[in-house]
């Protein structure tokens, strides 16, 4: 070897020893784990959100929408988040655009968000209670029984209402326009009954009309020219005139009388 290669060699064996040794000087980008964790699906992230009950914090990962939740402090949700789903969740540097757009459009009403939500975890009654919540249009409500009835499980309700009462996702699984059959709004997961009222008044429904009707026992309306009746919220029940309401105490009442239940909110078994 020429003695001028043999200096070469010597001198970039050096470089190369002093490089190693201050590889493990070296720190770690204090993204990395997130990064890492978040990549192969063992945590997620999470963002804020104004809503009409206050900030919200919102979790995400591949599956969809994780969690959303009212926390004191950012530690604090994240302390909770891993008590509930055993995973660690990290805040997101920047909102994802897509999701934090969809759910913007979902609260103000923009036409139908494109929402995914991640219910792994939950039992499978869990998720066909979550999943019937999300067929009720916006600005309408449903008794808990309702929604018993729809998922094959008519005698369920408290099971339903144990359900709706967990479930992770609020505002955008809308548990909100759930509602017993004697008008009372009922529970919300989400800071509770004021909060329920709060949603509901923000998709434009009037709280005092259905207590009125509650209070009087009328449980549908219908029209004497269609001969069709819904539940009170239904869209085309909002559209029968005060010449043509006629009001039920049952959908039994109804029945006998003649009337279809609406195809829409099927306020009857078997509409």
């Amino acid at each position: 070897m020429e003695p001028t290669t043999h200096v070469t060699a010597l001198a970039g064996a050096r470089l190369l020893r002093q490089q190693l040794r201050d590889l493990g000087k070296a720190e770690a980008p204090s993204t990395l784990l997130a990064n890492v964790c978040t990549t192969v699906g063992i945590a997620d992230r999470y963002f804020t959100l104004e809503t009409p009950v206050g900030l919200v914090y919102v979790a995400f990962n591949a599956h969809g929408l994780s969690a959303v939740q009212r926390a004191e402090t950012p530690a604090v949700f994240e302390q909770r988040f891993r008590e509930q789903f055993a995973r660690a969740v990290y805040l997101a540097t920047e909102p994802p655009t897509a999701i934090a757009g969809e759910l913007r459009r979902e609260l103000h009403g923009d036409g139908k968000a494109r929402v995914r939500f991640d219910l792994r975890g939950l039992s499978e009654f869990e998720r066909a209670v979550l999943l019937k919540a999300l067929e009720i249009p916006r600005g309408e409500v449903r008794p808990y029984a309702w929604v018993a009835r729809e998922i094959g499980n008519p005698k369920a309700v408290r099971a339903v209402g144990t359900a709706l009462g967990n479930n992770p996702v609020p505002i955008f699984i809308p548990c909100h326009r759930v509602v017993r059959s004697n008008g009372q709004t009922g529970e919300y997961g989400l800071g509770g009954e004021a909060n329920k009222r709060t949603m509901l008044r923000a998709e434009g429904i009037t709280l005092e009309r259905l207590q009125q009707l509650a209070n009087k026992g009328i449980r549908f309306i219908g029209s004497d020219s269609t001969h069709v009746f819904c539940f009170p919220t239904c869209r085309h029940g909002r559209q029968i005139s005060n010449a043509h309401l006629v009001q039920f105490r049952s959908e039994a009442e109804a029945l006998s009388l003649g009337y279809r239940p609406c195809k829409a909110c099927r306020p009857a078994k078997g509409a």
